[in-house]
């Protein structure tokens, strides 16, 4: 039986590394075993950004609709308490993009939500 060495797989595992650490700075992206570690932890990174995306852009939305909001005299929570007792649902990425693109869409709700 011939002696199988794993030099095929091992140098493609290793260029598949080397590709992503492409643009690290200096022995980051020119030796493995650094590359490896980099790539390791930017990949983590790169997860947990992923999960806090969801939050940045769900904080920035409620952040717009408060402001709307108090621009027509009311207070968030009120806002969505009304919304919610007149059975209208409605997102919070659309209602950030009603108060930033049609306000007098806007104002409309915060009236029906006032009146609920």
């Amino acid at each position: 039986m011939a002696r199988v060495k794993g030099a095929m797989m091992t140098r493609k595992r290793r260029s598949k590394i080397m590709k992503m650490a492409k643009g690290y700075w200096g022995s980051k992206s020119k030796h493995f075993r650094v590359a490896n570690q980099a790539v390791m932890k930017s990949l983590t990174y790169a997860y947990v950004g992923r999960k806090n995306k969801k939050r940045d852009f769900r904080q920035l939305w409620i952040t717009r609709i408060s402001a709307a909001c108090k621009m027509n005299g009311m207070n968030y929570s009120s806002f969505m308490h009304g919304l919610k007792v007149a059975g209208i649902e409605i997102n919070r990425k659309m209602l950030s993009e009603m108060a930033i693109h049609d306000a007098a869409a806007f104002t409309a709700l915060c009236e029906i939500a006032k009146k609920a």
